[in-house]
């Protein structure tokens, strides 16, 4: 009953401000610090009074909540976080559902790959752009020597195989 229910809409005025290039919102959250984050079919869109910023859910890696503070911690590609502190007041589990739905269906298949100087493997991903398109990604940490010849073999090798196992050009 709506009467009873904690969560809120996406305000108009912010709802108009979005990017969404014929796309659908699925979920969206009120943050603590005024702005909102929305979960849409192809990229998520953090949107405040100052403007709006959209990102293609092909660059998040993944995402974490902490339940017990309302933060989910977003994971880029590129290695850098963002944490988004969710307003503890309102409802925010379908945007944290649908957060995580997103991320999962961009991504097709992962292999991990051990290479010599990094602390942990190297994922190679192929992944679905927000068009469909299958591309791959490679996400390693910052310990990853792509200069070092024999690491950048091994991730050269596990990327064609992938790209081989979805029938794409090497």
């Amino acid at each position: 009953m709506a009467l009873f229910s904690r969560s809120r809409r996406l305000p108009d005025p912010l709802r108009r401000s979005l990017d969404l290039r014929a796309d659908a919102i699925l979920a969206s959250a009120p943050l603590v610090d005024g702005r909102w984050a929305v979960s849409a079919r192809r990229a998520l869109h953090l949107v405040g009074e100052e403007g709006a910023v959209r990102t293609p859910w092909a660059d998040v890696d993944r995402g974490s909540l902490d339940a017990a503070t309302s933060t989910l911690t977003v994971h880029w590609v590129s290695g850098a976080r963002t944490e988004l502190a969710l307003d503890p007041d309102a409802d925010a589990w379908d945007f944290a559902q649908s957060f995580r739905e997103r991320v999962q269906q961009s991504v097709v298949h992962v292999e991990h790959v051990s290479v010599p100087g990094a602390r942990g493997p190297v994922r190679v991903a192929l992944r679905r752009d927000e068009y469909g398109d299958l591309f791959t990604q490679v996400i390693g940490d910052g310990t990853v020597d792509l200069g070092d010849a024999a690491v950048s073999r091994a991730v050269a090798a596990a990327e064609a195989h992938v790209r081989a196992e979805a029938g794409l050009a090497p």
